[in-house]
């Protein structure tokens, strides 16, 4: 699959009624949007149905949305997409405080074939410890490679915040990983 050309070059192909620029964009984000979803949502038909149902609504709404990352705006779009579904369907308990969960899976850790077992254990231990967000921040920024801006749109937060929260994260991390 080619990327030569940009997101927001197809984005605004697609927004001016271009179905093979849509279409291309579904293709090259689907596998991210799955992945990062299963993060939320360990339902896959949940989970498939949402990235449809986004897709759908991103090609009826095409003229009144404005999008500066378009796979910033895609991963957030469906969060709150899966946090709706789970709203609307399901019955929901929340503590005051309490964040969305957010696991990071034992097969995202794995650096390499010949990595110690054991190691990779104790690393995952350490992600899973930390808070959900801090976990997130971690996935998206390292695993998925986003930018800060892209990570913060995605987030809802602003700019510094993702910086900051990132360092915290990391910091706390490293604490973890201590023997």
């Amino acid at each position: 699959m080619s990327f030569a050309i940009p997101d927001i070059e197809l984005w605004n192909a697609a927004v001016n009624g271009d179905r093979e620029a849509f279409g291309q964009l579904f293709r090259r984000h689907y596998g991210l949007l799955y992945q990062y979803g299963g993060k939320i949502c360990s339902d896959t038909s949940t989970l498939e149905d949402c990235i449809q149902e986004l897709f759908v609504e991103l090609w009826q709404k095409k003229k009144d949305t404005r999008v500066q990352f378009v796979k910033a705006y895609l991963l957030q779009a469906l969060k709150y997409k899966l946090y709706k579904s789970f709203r609307d369907h399901k019955p929901v308990q929340t503590l005051e405080g309490a964040e969305e969960p957010f696991e990071i899976s034992h097969e995202n850790l794995l650096i390499s074939r010949d990595e110690d077992r054991a190691r990779t254990a104790g690393i995952a231990d350490a992600l899973n410890k930390l808070p959900p967000r801090q976990k997130e921040v971690i996935y998206l920024k390292i695993y998925k490679g986003l930018r800060y801006e892209e990570v913060s749109e995605v987030m809802g937060l602003n700019y510094q915040v993702v910086r900051n929260l990132l360092c915290q994260a990391l910091k706390s991390f490293r604490k973890l990983l201590e023997p």
